[in-house]
């Protein structure tokens, strides 16, 4: 059995988590962990599991979007022999195998309606019968159910029952994207180098140096922790961080050659805010005063300004320009109606709805 892959971040958000681990893992209370496609879940629910008391039982994994209805419920109860066709022989279910320790429910919200009720019924009881059989069975088993979906739009849908979202949602915990905590790259990125270097010990692939660190801090990183780890595997068989920048979406990576005036250049560019007067292809001194006018206040002395002005500051206000105007263009598109505006956004429900809150986005006045 291998060793779980350790929770890693120094950001505020996984140090919040990390301490919420810590007190909730001995009370077994049912946890809903959260999250975009990538970000660790199960890493967090593989920690909760080691901090608990049942750390030398099993761990156990099902995951309800890779399953037909029929064989998700059998694999989650198992069956008696002669159940249907096919059963040639009796079967433990998950919950069986579980028993005592964790079931690690994957991508809940994507469990039929009708096996919802089901599993209600057994968190509520603890018991289950298995398929084709009359017997029933007492199960000790600590639930921990994940999602990368907004189950409150789902219930609002009906596509998932109310009363099964709050016996799962009694500790949640909610993962945030990689891009919003590049804090925690550096120490990701050295995590996987020496697991994998050691995996491929005749790669000659080289850890980043300070310019590389940077570009690797500075992408979105759309599929979260799981890219990261998987343009390390490739680099150990490509030997080149180059060919691995030369794979990533080029409008979402910034070139090494480029300046930090052309990166601020092309966010507003790309932001529709250019207009005739305002010519991004000439490099006159009052073009450039006039794109650092947006985010500084040059009216001030040169002492006071060189004090204040800082390119972190001036990248963090051009970005949050550049999103703020993006979210209402595609709200607007899609009438305000925020579920699918997320969707394509490529961004939780929640993360959507908290880049609202922060850039003051309200929908028009009817």
């Amino acid at each position: 059995m291998t060793s779980p892959t350790p929770l890693i971040g120094v950001s505020r958000p996984m140090l919040k988590i990390k301490e919420l681990i810590s007190h909730v893992a001995q009370t077994c209370l049912n946890i809903l962990i959260t999250g975009e496609t990538g970000v660790g879940k199960e890493v967090v629910a593989q920690s909760l599991h080691a901090e608990s008391n049942r750390s030398k039982n099993n761990f156990i994994k099902i995951n309800c979007a890779a399953l037909p209805e029929t064989l998700l419920e059998s694999e989650l109860y198992g069956y008696e022999k002669g159940a249907f066709t096919g059963a040639h022989k009796k079967r433990s279910g998950k919950f069986l195998t579980a028993d005592k320790g964790v079931l690690f429910l994957d991508e809940i919200g994507d469990m039929p309606l009708t096996l919802q009720s089901k599993m209600l019924h057994v968190l509520q009881s603890g018991e289950f019968s298995p398929l084709g059989s009359d017997q029933d069975f007492k199960t000790d088993v600590w639930i921990i159910a994940a999602t990368n979906q907004c189950l409150e739009e789902k219930i609002k849908d009906k596509t998932f029952r109310e009363d099964l979202f709050y016996r799962l949602n009694i500790i949640k915990i909610d993962i945030p994207p990689l891009r919003e905590r590049p804090e925690d790259i550096p120490a990701l990125v050295e995590y996987y180098l020496k697991k994998y270097l050691s995996e491929y010990p005749k790669s000659n692939a080289v850890k980043p140096d300070s310019q590389i660190m940077e570009r690797l801090c500075t992408y979105h990183w759309p599929g979260n922790v799981r890219q990261l780890q998987n343009c390390i595997k490739k680099l150990m068989v490509l030997n080149s961080w180059d060919k691995i920048f030369e794979e990533l979406p080029i409008d979402a990576n910034t070139p090494e050659t480029s300046s930090s005036e052309d990166r601020s250049q092309a966010k507003l560019a790309g932001s529709g805010m250019h207009s005739p007067d305002y010519p991004f292809d000439n490099d006159s001194g009052s073009r450039r005063m006039k794109i650092i006018s947006e985010f500084v206040d040059l009216s001030t002395s040169s002492e006071k300004l060189f004090e204040d002005i800082s390119l972190k500051k001036i990248k963090k206000l051009a970005s949050d320009k550049v999103e703020k105007e993006v979210i209402i263009f595609v709200l607007e598109k899609v009438g305000w109606n925020r579920s699918k505006a997320a969707k394509i956004l490529k961004v939780s429900y929640k993360t959507l709805l908290y880049k609202m809150s922060e850039f003051n986005v309200n929908p028009p006045m009817n």
